[in-house]
Order: C-alpha cells, then structure tokens, then sequence
C-alpha cells in the first residue's frame, strides 16, 4: 500500500496545503514547528479518525488540532492497495464517520462496518492493522530512540523485550514478576498473612463458627413454626365448628319459632277439624228437622162436591116445594131451614176453603225456607270443603316446615365431628368449644412470644449468611482470580517458550543480518538467552551483552529490530514512517542504515519526517533516488 496524495484543508497549523508523495523513499524537510509532526497525525487521524480523548496528555488531539476561528476541519487523503487499486478517504474531523470513494468517486463508505465509539472501519478492513498496531510498528518517532549514556538500559530492556516477546515494552520477566506480586498482592498463597486469601478464609471460618452457635434457633423456629401451624390450623377448625354451632343454633332458636308456627296451624287444622265436624252436625240436624217438618205439613185439598150438591139438592127440593106444596108457611120454614143449611154450608165450604188457602200459603213458605236451609248447608258444605283444603296445605306446610328444619340441620352438622347435636346441648357444646378456642389462642400467643424472642438471632443468623454467602463468594471469585493468574502465567510461559523457539531465533536472525549491514560487519551475529539477555559476535569471535555498546549502537539495534517486524502484520505492504529518529546517529550510521533501508524495502513506500539535510546529502551523496517535500 501506498499513500498518494494530501489534501489539508485545515488541520493544526495548516491549510490549503497539498503533498504527493512517490513510492520509494520520500524526505518530509521541515524545520522545527513547520508542520511535519502535524502531517504525520492527519496521515493517522485520516486513517483512524481524531480522539477526543486526552489519554494521559494535556489536550487531546481534537483540541490540539482544532483551527481556533472555528474554520473548516477536514482534509483528503489518497492510497493505492497492493491489488493497484485506488481510494480516497475525506474527513470531516468534527464527525465521527469519514466518506470513502472509489476510482470512480463512488462513496462506498456504507461497504465497511461501523464501530459505534471508533467509526467506520475501513482501513482496519483492508490491512488487519488497527490504530494501536500501526503506532507500535510502522511509525518509528524521535522520543523512542532519543536516549541518552544513563538511559542505555532502558532501550536494552526494550530490545530485549522485542526479541523475547516481540514487543518492545512487553518484558517476560518483568511481566511474570508483576503478575506474581499482583497474585501475592490480590490473592495470596496458604503460607501468606493478612492477604486477601487469608483474610477471607479467617472470615469465613470465624462466620461458620458463629453460624453454627445459631443454628439451634433455626431448629427452633421450625419447631415453633410446625407447632403454630398446628395450632392455627386447630383454630380454624374450632372456630369453623363454632361457626356452624352458632349457625346451628341460629337454626335452632328458628326453629323453635318455626315450630311454634307450626303449633298454631296445627291448631289451625285441629280447629278445622272440630269445625267441619260441627258443620256436619249442623248439617245433619237441620236436614233432619226439614224433613220432619215437610213430612208433617202434608196438605190434603178439601173435597166440596158434596157439599155443593146438598145445596143444590137443598134448592131443588125448595123448589119443588114452592110448585108441590101449597102451605107458604111450612114452604118459608123448609126455604128458611133450607136457606140456613145452605148459608152453613156455603160458609162451611168458605172456611174450609180459607183454611186449605192459608195451609197451601203455609207450605209455600215452608218450601221457600226449605230452599233457604239448602242453600245454607251448601255454604256450610263449602265452608267444610275449604276447611278440608286448608288442613291439606296445612298438613302439607307442616311436613315440608319439618323436613326443612332437619334437612338444614343435617347440612350444618354434617362435617362436625360433634354427634347428636339438638337443641339441649348446644350451648353446652358451644361453651365447650368457645373454652378450647380459648386455650389455643392463650397458646398461640405464648408461642408467638417465642418467636418473637428468637427473632433477633435468626436476623443475626440471617445477616451471617449473607455475610457468608459474600465471603464465600470473595474466596470463589479470589480462588478464580488465582485460578487465571496461574492459566495466565502458563500461557505465557508456554507463548514465551514458543517465541523462543520460533519468533525469537527468526527476529534474532533478522536482527543479525540488519546489524551485520548496517554496521559493515561489525556485528554480525545476535542471540538472546535468559541467562544473559542480549549478546552480540563481534568481529573477533566475541560474545558481548548488548549492555556493554555504545547508544549509537543499542539504537542501530532497536530501529533494525522495529524494521524487522513490518513484514509481518500485514498482508498490505504498509508505508514505513521515520520520525525525526537520527537526531543521534553519526554520518556514517546514518548512511549505513539509509543504504540499507533503501535496498531491503525496494517495495516498500517510506517517509522520513527530518529537520535537517543530512538525509539528502547522504542519498544524493550515493546516487539513491528520493522525493524531496519542503514544509
């Protein structure tokens, strides 16, 4: 990969400003404060986005980098990948996300994921380089090999740890004393006091102990919850037989009501009874006494032809007497005999006739009130009958009032364990049960009591479990800590033994070829053992540690080393950027180390970022192409 074009719109101290760079080797020329640390960072910001995050420094680099006036904050930067294709990342540093172009200048920014707290990934995507990554390999600054004479060790130890762990500020040792004091300091072993570890066992057998001593009142609140629960139960079953003996009587005094009622209709019938009974007598004697009075009052209808006939045979013979004889005197007596015979018989005749008259008005009458005592029977006779009817409905209310009262009564008493339950002896029983529902609660009060007592302990008891349950959880979460401490020292004792094996003898091997060039042969040959650390063949056969050679030479080390690593962290062949790092060097190491980069990274873009002209006169010196930018 290689980086084209800048574009600074405005970022720090510049604006406007356009660089193109070429493949091989490029010279960023600047004096100090001209920029050049500021076009460093918009290569990287353009890459990764601006923090806002100070992380450790005074400002971070949007406040650093920020134009006071508040102008555009934006800049554009082109790359070309290996497969020689090409884009253009343009950013908005006040925004989080930048817009990736295309060779045809189409925003394909959308192709890349998206980080919610980093932005859009793109570059991560297509080198597997992260910003962290890109810092501690590809970009070599002043600061990591400006050292001086009393500082030596410090770039050794860091040689050191490149060579043993391939990272420069990673030290195995130092990495597993660390982790060994931070076990000791945050865990402890069996044989330690006053570590975490012991404190916390000491903790936890002391709350077993104490535990243990209250654990009885944990017996006895089981013991004294069984038995309330017993007890209440009792109460509730009293008290439901109390209900139903108070229902029951309830019922009873009812009844006794409902039985006096049913007292009164059964007096009601009774009387009924005795009435309908006095009706029939009635009924009887009245038709008796109309009988006998109808019998006795048989009219017979007077006979007058007789009389009638001696009347006229009475006036015939006066008749015949006045033509017969001729003596007026005995014709007046026999016509006055005659006349009164008539006169007694005519009023004979009327008296019986007025009599007949009077008895036939006599027995109209007695017919109209025989029809009167008829009509009256039937009304009593109906009276009876409805008499009759209200006995049934009667009776009928009688056995249906009965059966209620027992059914109800057998309803209410059918789950009480209390036989023969009746009238008489439910108060008795009621008292009974009133006085054992009593004593219960008497009981369950003195039990509640206990309770009450033993409450304070099992809160106690309560408060070491919890204590307990976060002690033992502080040793489990220790015991794990532990746990990964030693995972973590393994797996570094086994990653450091594989490093030996693997990556050390290739960087140590590496190192030795760049020493031996960049030194003309001086060194030619570098190995790294536990023992010694670093050791260097001189040109005589000689092992030397590293501790014993100049700065100039521990610094010719550590660069070679830093340059050794960019040919594995990315499939991309990624610019190398030099940052003011040969402030240091002599002439002639520089011209060494120029040559050599020059011919080990044909391929590779590289930017050296310098405030002097010692670069150039040596490459022009040597005939070795460069592109020249002057800030």
């Amino acid at each position: 990969m290689k980086i084209k074009k800048l574009k600074i719109n405005n970022f720090g101290k510049l604006k406007d400003k356009e660089i193109e760079l070429k493949d091989n080797l490029n010279i960023i020329f600047g004096k100090n404060e001209a920029g050049k640390s500021t076009i460093l960072k918009f290569i990287i910001n353009s890459f990764y986005g601006i923090s806002k995050n100070k992380k450790g420094k005074e400002y971070s680099d949007m406040e650093k980098y920020k134009p006071w006036n508040g102008e555009d904050f934006s800049g554009r930067l082109t790359y070309e990948l290996d497969n020689g294709e090409t884009y253009e990342v343009y950013r908005d540093f006040k925004k989080k996300n930048p817009k990736i172009f295309n060779e045809e200048m189409e925003d394909i920014s959308k192709e890349f994921p998206i980080d919610k707290s980093e932005g859009n990934a793109f570059f991560y995507e297509q080198t597997k380089v992260d910003e962290a990554l890109f810092l501690s390999t590809l970009v070599i600054n002043q600061q990591e090999t400006k050292l001086q004479k009393n500082e030596q060790g410090i770039l050794m130890q860091r040689i050191a740890n490149l060579v043993g762990t391939g990272e420069d500020n990673v030290s195995y040792k130092l990495a597993i004393d660390r982790i060994n004091r931070r076990q000791l300091d945050e865990v402890g072993t069996q044989r330690s006091r006053e570590r975490p570890i012991n404190i916390i066992e000491n903790t936890i057998k002391e709350l077993e102990i104490q535990k243990q001593e209250l654990k009885k009142y944990e017996e006895m609140q089981y013991e004294i919850e069984e038995k309330e629960n017993s007890i209440l139960e009792e109460i509730k079953q009293i008290e439901e037989k109390l209900k139903i003996l108070n229902q029951c009587k309830i019922i009873f005094e009812n009844n006794k009501l409902e039985n006096e009622k049913l007292l009164l209709k059964e007096n009601i019938r009774k009387q009924n009874i005795e009435k309908i009974r006095e009706l029939d007598g009635k009924i009887d004697q009245i038709q008796l006494e109309n009988k006998n009075t109808l019998e006795n009052k048989k009219i017979k209808k007077p006979k007058f032809i007789s009389r009638f006939i001696a009347v006229i045979f009475l006036l015939f013979i006066n008749i015949l007497q006045f033509i017969l004889l001729k003596n007026n005197m005995l014709n007046y007596i026999i016509l006055g005999t005659s006349l009164i015979i008539s006169v007694v018989l005519i009023i004979n005749i009327c008296k019986i006739q007025k009599k007949y008259k009077k008895e036939i008005k006599i027995k109209q009458e007695m017919i109209k009130q025989n029809e009167l005592i008829q009509e009256k029977i039937k009304l009593l006779q109906d009276e009876i009958i409805n008499l009759e009817k209200d006995n049934e409905n009667i009776n009928s209310e009688i056995n249906l009032g009965r059966q209620k009262i027992e059914q109800e009564l057998i309803n209410k008493t059918k789950d009480l364990t209390i036989e023969n339950i009746n009238s008489d002896n439910i108060y008795e029983n009621i008292n009974i049960l009133q006085n054992k529902l009593n004593n219960k609660k008497i009981e369950l009060h003195s039990i509640e009591l206990d309770k009450t007592n033993i409450i304070p302990k099992l809160e106690k008891l309560a408060m070491l479990e919890e204590k307990y349950v976060n002690a033992t959880e502080q040793k489990r979460n220790l015991e794990k800590l532990n746990m990964s401490i030693n995972l973590a020292k393994e797996i570094l004792q086994e990653c450091y033994e594989k490093m030996r094996h693997t990556v050390t003898p290739k960087f140590t091997q590496n190192l030795s070829k760049n020493i031996s060039e960049i030194t003309n042969n001086k060194y030619t040959n570098v190995r790294f053992n536990d023992e010694k650390g670093l050791i260097v063949e001189t040109e005589n056969g000689e092992y030397v540690p590293v501790a014993k050679l100049s700065v100039g030479t521990i610094e010719q080390l550590y660069l070679s080393l830093r340059l050794s690593m960019v040919e594995d962290i990315s499939s991309e062949t990624l610019p190398i950027i030099l940052d003011e790092v040969f402030a240091y060097f002599d002439d002639e190491r520089l011209e060494n180390f120029l040559k050599y980069v020059y011919k080990q990274y044909p391929n590779r873009q590289i930017l050296i970022f310098t405030c002097t002209n010692r670069e150039k006169d040596i490459l022009q010196k040597n005939g070795l192409e460069f592109n020249l930018i002057k800030i």
